[in-house]
This record gives C-alpha cells, structure tokens and sequence, in this order.
C-alpha cells in the first residue's frame, strides 16, 4: 500500500485528494461531530466519486426547499454521516454554501456538531461576545415521505470554515445515519491552520476536540475508510 507522509500531504494538498494512505500520527475524530459535507457542482458526480474510492453508493436524501440544495447521504458509524450536497437544478439559486456551484472536484465545504443542548449553547456564546446566527428550524422530505426537522446554530466567524456549524435532531426525527447506506467509517478528521493557539482557544470554548495542525493555510481533512479503499479529502 502506498503511504505518503502527513508533512508532505498537508504542503501539497488544495481540494480534494486520493491517497491510498497517510500516515496520520493517530486516528481521531471530534465527538460531537455529526456529519461532514462534501460539496460539489454535481450530485451524480459526487455520488460516482464516492462510491468509486469506497465502493459503497450514497442514497439520494432529498433537497432543501429554497436554500436551493439537494444531498446525498452515506453512513460513517453511529451517528455520524457523509452529506454529499450539490445545486438543485429545479430551485432559482443556492442560496447557502454557494462555493458549490463553481467546484471542479468534490471536496470538504464544512462540518456539523451535534451540542448537548443547542439552546443553552446559543446562549453561552451570546454571553461569550460571540456572534451566532440561530437556532433556526430546517427540515428536508425524504424520498419515502418521511419528513425530518432539526435546528442549527451559525457562527458568523467560523474561522475561515474550520468550525463547524451545530445542529440538533428533531426527538421525532431518524437520524440520518441510522438508514443511510453502511459499510464507510470516518477514522480521521481535523483542521489544520497557520494560528492553532487561536483556534484552540475557539475549539475550547464551543467543546470541541477537535485535533489541530498548524499549516500555511486553513484546511479540513477527513480520511474515509470503505470496504473497497481508504481514501483522505480535504477543503
């Protein structure tokens, strides 16, 4: 199996990258992660680059009415999921995650954590001096009719995309990995940044593990294992 260095991998990665296998220090994964998001201009073509370095095939989810998104959505474990989201045809225009519309290959767009309470949260970063859009209710139909709602919380400085977003599941609501096709895990995800003290000092605040890199540029990685391969892609 080939093994490229995790120094070599983060001086040359920029998008989405196939490797065969880094050599990370550990396997680690934030706790509170819920799912993260893989953007591309294409769901079919996002679909296809998935299943072809996994070998397992994400299921359509549905589309997010007037925010101009649809999904595709793949198990990574209890959970925790891989969204696939690209620009929904039918709908005037994306009107989140916008980047999507020009990506000329698959790769990370942002993550999901799940709080303990999202309410209590929103609270704590408005006594914080932290800005943060929310909670705010979204909810997407699936294919079979069932509809799912949830709520999410934004921060308006999200460090150049290395923190998350945080979202809280309906009680009434799946959770999307329960059903979405199985076979993947996530073995690895951080961020890496030319300020980890900044960042680490966020990471706390929010109650979030998240492993941190210092690198000359922000980047999300994430590394896949599926029965077919194990592959790593990164914003």
């Amino acid at each position: 199996m080939q093994t490229i260095s995790r120094r070599a991998f983060l001086g040359v990665t920029a998008g989405a990258v196939i490797a065969p296998s880094v050599s990370w220090a550990a396997e680690d994964v934030p706790a509170l992660l819920d799912h993260i998001l893989l953007g591309c201009s294409d769901l079919d073509r996002g679909i296809a680059f998935v299943e072809e370095h996994t070998g397992v095939r994400a299921a359509f989810g549905g589309v997010h009415p007037g925010r101009g998104t649809q999904n595709a959505l793949l198990s990574l474990g209890t959970r925790r999921y891989l969204e696939i989201i690209a620009p929904d045809h039918k709908q005037a225009s994306v009107q989140q995650f916008s980047v999507i519309t020009t990506l000329k290959e698959p790769q990370l767009i942002g993550w999901a954590a799940h709080p303990g309470d999202i309410q209590s949260l929103a609270t704590k970063l408005a006594q914080s001096g932290i800005k943060a859009e929310g909670p705010t209710p979204g909810s997407r139909k699936r294919p079979d009719g069932r509809v799912l709602h949830w709520n999410t919380l934004t921060l308006h400085d999200d460090a150049q995309g290395l923190l998350p977003f945080f979202i809280e599941w309906s009680a009434d609501s799946l959770h999307p990995s329960a059903d979405s096709p199985k076979g993947c895990s996530l073995v690895h995800f951080e961020a890496a940044t030319p300020d980890p003290g900044n960042l680490t000092k966020m990471t706390a605040l929010l109650g979030l593990d998240l492993p941190i890199t210092k690198a000359e540029k922000p980047l999300l990685i994430a590394t896949i294992a599926g029965p077919k391969a194990q592959f790593t892609v990164t914003s």
